[in-house]
């Protein structure tokens, strides 16, 4: 039963990432969405690999790439890299820098209270040697990575 339930959240989070990606990727932004999404995706893929071998993390209930990889397919390469491509086209630019470090806090504590959920009352993810305060860490730091990058390759000035 638990193995159905996991199975219907991994799909959910398809749909729902799928979804939210074509309402709120306006056409003339794709391009800005499908480079944030690749390179949160080199992120999460080093970051990824490094905790699930060392046995920080494990994902016992996976729908895809059972055999591939020991990393969560649906999380690690399309809900963060998802969700990290909305982050950066709705990034608060021009604002003050209080503002823009509560947008990195509301993205990444949404992303950690899911998380957290998730290693309560799934077998979709399972802290081993880990704990939610180094997921916010982690994915903090991968937000502002992935916000310098954009930054540098769409040459986007502040000031």
């Amino acid at each position: 039963m638990k193995k159905i339930l996991d199975n219907t959240i991994e799909l959910l989070a398809w749909i729902v990432t799928s979804l939210l990606l074509i309402k709120f990727v306006p056409r003339k932004r794709i391009r800005e969405a499908i480079v944030s999404i690749l390179f949160k995706q080199v992120i999460t893929w080093i970051f990824g690999l490094l905790v699930v071998e060392k046995d920080l993390i494990s994902y016992p209930n996976r729908l895809f790439f059972k055999k591939a990889i020991k990393s969560s397919f649906t999380f690690e390469y399309f809900v963060y890299p998802g969700l990290c491509a909305l982050f950066n086209l709705y990034y608060p630019e021009n604002k003050p820098k209080i503002i823009k470090v509560l947008y990195y806090s509301f993205h990444t504590s949404i992303i950690t209270i899911f998380e957290i959920i998730a290693v309560k009352y799934t077998n979709l993810i399972r802290y081993n040697k880990w704990s939610w305060h180094w997921s916010f860490i982690t994915m903090y730091m991968s937000y502002f990575l992935s916000r310098i990058f954009q930054r540098w390759f769409f040459r986007i000035n502040t000031k």
